[in-house]
């Protein structure tokens, strides 16, 4: 398997783009930096997009991409997410008000997007990829994932803060080679964090307490961009990397 970084901030600055990666070039994690990053032509070999949860730096180039891809694919491409995720796109922006719903264009039988939901902890199959999803600790209903390809695997946190089950099934697993494990705000801010369901550095070292890591790096992502680089320097002595978009893993 072979991960892109297309974006890997909790927000938007110069310099920094919103959560997005990209799985072998056709199932994206999150839809924060699709468009502003690849062009067309990669754009249209994307079959799958798999989001963590709904806020709006996950999913805001969904209706952008829709706009550039119709009439570019003989199939839809197939959003899939938690229930209460999938909900909200439905009602706030495939609604043709905030944007047209592009779950009907052109044709009810031929969209460009197909959306499908699945309840938190199921086991989907997306592609050839097979994804646990794990409910984690956020205000809105979000999953980490744990992504496998049958040959080696791959996790991702999604927006959390300290939680319990997500690594009761990691340490279950000795094949997961690479975790994306968000830290948002610095230690000053952990009050916010809290409250927002996010890590600092201080409580994401806590949580891989939890973690038998074996073989398994650790990427840090969704640095909130006005943190980036006091984030850096409090994770310097930590046993994690921070990625950069346009990085590229192997594993």
């Amino acid at each position: 398997m072979q991960l892109q970084v297309l974006g890997p901030h909790g927000g938007e600055l110069p310099g920094c783009r919103s959560t997005c990666f990209l799985v072998d070039g056709v199932l994206a994690l999150d839809a924060g930096a699709l468009t502003s990053t690849l062009p067309l032509d990669e754009l249209v070999k994307i079959d799958h997009i798999l989001l963590t949860h709904s806020h709006f730096d996950h999913v805001k180039d969904l209706p952008l991409l829709a706009d550039v891809l119709v009439g570019r694919r003989d199939s839809p491409v197939t959003i899939w997410a938690n229930t209460e995720c999938i909900e909200t796109l439905r009602e706030n922006l495939f609604n043709n008000v905030l944007w047209p719903d592009f779950t009907r264009i052109p044709t009810a039988k031929a969209p460009v997007y197909r959306l499908k939901s699945f309840k938190s902890g199921a086991t989907v199959k997306i592609g050839r990829y097979t994804v646990k999803s794990v409910p984690v600790t956020h205000p809105v209903e979000s999953c980490g994932f744990v992504i496998s390809d049958g040959e080696s695997a791959m996790a991702m946190s999604g927006d959390t803060g300290p939680t319990e089950t997500f690594w009761k099934v990691l340490n279950k697993r000795d094949d997961v080679k690479l975790l994306l494990l968000e830290t948002s705000f610095p230690n000053a801010l952990q009050a916010l964090a809290d409250i927002s369901g996010h890590f600092t550095p201080q409580t994401m070292l806590a949580e891989l307490d939890k973690f038998d890591r074996r073989d398994c790096q650790v990427v840090l992502y969704h640095l909130k961009p006005a943190f980036v680089d006091v984030l850096k320097r409090e994770v310097k002595a930590m046993p994690v990397h921070v990625c950069e978009e346009g990085e590229r893993f192997d594993f």
